[in-house]
């Protein structure tokens, strides 16, 4: 069941607070990590959120509680040219290889354990029709809180394995700020014109706010 909660402050520490709390009563351990999708639009704060919450929760010495899993790491890759030839829901399905995240997701559950290689952001042809991998692997032990990061994170595909979504809201122009900080020259041009339009089909259609288990929100953000 959906729980909407706000804070006086937009800070990430107060919001990471506020995760914690919610995640507080549900019982955890390595070998039966608790999976925690964290979801939102670009640029609400998702990643620096999920870095706050692990520097609350995890101690220094002790063996980490949170370990964070970024879905940007499955980008599916692709062209410029393939990109815009789809339409929003084709890109939805398709931007994030999911099967993959899957897979990953069910070996941390089921064996403890995990091993994937990521898509590869600093290639040269990271845009090119193939799809640039890392050359070395991820690995990841599970932990007690398994933190599933990034736009597509609460995805329907994945639900029966998360446990907790959690969906991440922030005033609109504060976050279409950041992103053009983030993206530059390009965001108009070409960010803003090829996944926003995916994004709002996403969050309009398949993951609307009532299918989260938790909303995150400034208290001026638009119900």
């Amino acid at each position: 069941m959906e729980r909407e909660t706000s804070i006086e402050s937009a800070h990430p520490v107060g919001l990471a607070q506020q995760l914690a709390d919610f995640l507080a009563p549900f019982g955890t351990s390595a070998e039966q990590p608790l999976i925690v999708a964290l979801d939102g639009k670009s640029g609400a704060g998702k990643s620096t959120l999920a870095r706050c919450f692990s520097t609350l929760v995890n101690e220094p010495a002790v063996s980490p509680v949170v370990a964070i899993i970024e879905s940007d790491q499955f980008y599916a890759g692709g062209s410029a040219a393939f990109w815009d030839s789809l339409s929003a829901s084709q890109r939805v399905e398709q931007v994030i290889d999911w099967r993959r995240l899957r897979a990953v997701l069910e070996a941390l559950r089921e064996r403890g354990n995990a091993r994937w290689r990521s898509f590869d952001w600093g290639s040269p042809d990271w845009d090119a029709p193939s799809v640039p991998l890392r050359l070395y692997s991820e690995e990841l032990d599970a932990t007690p809180v398994l933190l599933v990061e990034g736009v597509y994170s609460g995805r329907p595909e994945l639900s029966e394995l998360v446990d907790v979504s959690v969906l991440l809201r922030v005033d609109e122009n504060d976050r279409l700020r950041r992103l053009r900080h983030r993206e530059g020259e390009a965001f108009d041009a070409v960010w803003h014109q090829r996944w926003s339009s995916a994004e709002d089909y996403y969050f309009d259609k398949l993951a609307t706010p009532d299918r989260y288990d938790l909303v995150l929100s400034e208290p001026f953000c638009a119900p």
